[in-house]
């Protein structure tokens, strides 16, 4: 048996994606949140973009969704193309299910959840405080803190690592190198460009599959910016992949462009991981989002994921909080998102990669190609498909030990 425990305040480390939308949820329902963040500022580097119905659900909840609707895109299908341009298989977006994705990239998707946190009364935000240790004991956790003021120490009741795939918390609960998985050996670089791919026929969201060519082109916004994410080969310096980004966009892009013919807005190179921390929860430490497990991005099931941990997470604690569970719920999260990372996210992403390079074995694309056509023609099946990322979230009311 669990205890039940306060949870008045909360101590969320990360201001990105994650922890400021699980401020947000906490905030809302009364509790006090601290979000303290290393840097000066929100990250402005390209990273995710696109939001599954499951993610959508959980911005509902949060009360910003209208507010990235306005922001952002909604995305009307995704293909695969071979490296001609030439079309194999696509998916249309389904608009009539009850929250189709949405695309807004992930600096302003930032930007939005951090002005929506900072209306809450009981939410401040620390820049430039960086954790260097943590420590609890029955009552508290503490992380102590190197800040502009000096070094500080700041409690309680729980501290969510929500701090990126360099996690403090993790590193401080588990050890620097204790993170198990592996890195593939396989480079991406993932810029934002301004580049007219739609006079080539191009979909709002492109899977080009090629052994060594591939990558994936995928519109952002009305404006004409793009993502597109690339592969090049291992084992340069970040330097040389960015001084190598023109003519890879020159071989592999249609319309072979040169640098004027474009307008390259942001680039950073990239590893890929497919990691998962040992447990989620240690005491009155809690782990979401990158700091907990990691994948490639070709799915985009990394953000989707870690905003399915964050609706988890906000479930577990207010289910404490309100005296309908003890803290042994906390410890259902860590069984239940670690579940979910072991059967969902970490093969379903490491098959969409190995579609796109061509590590895929023959039969195991076809039989996806026949998937795709066969959505075109069964209406039903295609309303599933594209809900299909809500397997990510968890029910806690079945947890729930007082009603």
């Amino acid at each position: 048996m669990g205890k039940k425990t306060p949870v008045s305040n909360v101590i969320i480390v990360g201001a990105g994606p994650s922890g400021l939308l699980l401020g947000i949820l906490l905030g809302k329902a009364g509790v006090k949140v601290t979000l303290v963040e290393a840097a000066a500022e929100l990250d402005k580097n390209p990273r995710a973009a696109h939001y599954a119905p499951s993610a959508v659900y959980e911005l509902n909840r949060a009360g910003v969704l209208e507010d990235v609707k306005a922001k952002g895109i909604h995305p009307d299908a995704v293909c695969w193309r071979n490296p001609d341009g030439s079309f194999i298989a696509g998916i249309k977006s389904r608009f009539d299910i009850e929250f189709p994705m949405v695309c807004l990239p992930l600096d302003q998707l930032d930007e939005l959840l951090l002005e929506h946190f900072l209306r809450l009364p009981t939410a401040e935000v620390l820049w430039l405080h960086k954790v260097v240790s943590i420590d609890q004991d029955d009552d508290q956790a503490r992380v102590h803190i190197e800040a502009p003021s000096g070094k500080i120490t700041l409690s309680a009741d729980y501290i969510v690592g929500c701090d990126g795939a360099n996690s403090q918390i993790r590193r401080s609960l588990f050890g620097d190198l204790n993170y198990p998985g592996e890195t593939l050996t396989k480079q991406i670089i993932a810029t934002n460009v301004y580049y007219d791919f739609k006079q080539f026929g191009y979909w709002d969201s492109n899977f080009i599959i090629d052994e060594n060519d591939w990558y994936m082109a995928a519109r952002l916004t009305d404006s004409g910016l793009w993502r597109v994410t690339y592969g090049d080969v291992w084992g340069l310096s970040n330097e040389e992949y960015l001084a190598r980004q023109p003519e890879r966009f020159a071989k592999i892009l249609p319309g072979n462009p040169k640098p004027g013919d474009y307008k390259l807005a942001s680039a950073s190179p990239y590893k890929l991981h497919q990691r998962c921390a040992e447990s989620f929860r240690v005491g009155r430490f809690l782990l979401a989002a990158d700091a907990a497990h990691l994948c490639n991005p070709f799915g985009g099931l990394g953000l989707t994921g870690g905003i399915a941990d964050v609706g988890s997470l906000y479930d577990a604690l207010i289910a404490l909080k309100e005296g309908k569970a003890d803290d042994s719920i906390l410890d259902k999260y860590s069984e239940v998102r670690i579940k979910k990372w072991q059967d969902i996210i970490d093969p379903m992403s490491r098959a969409n990669f190995r579609r796109v390079c061509l590590d895929e074995a023959e039969s195991e694309r076809n039989e996806f190609w026949k998937l795709c056509e066969k959505m075109e023609k069964d209406d039903e099946l295609s309303r599933q498909m594209a809900q299909g990322t809500n397997v990510l979230r968890e029910d806690f009311r079945e947890y729930l030990t007082a009603q």
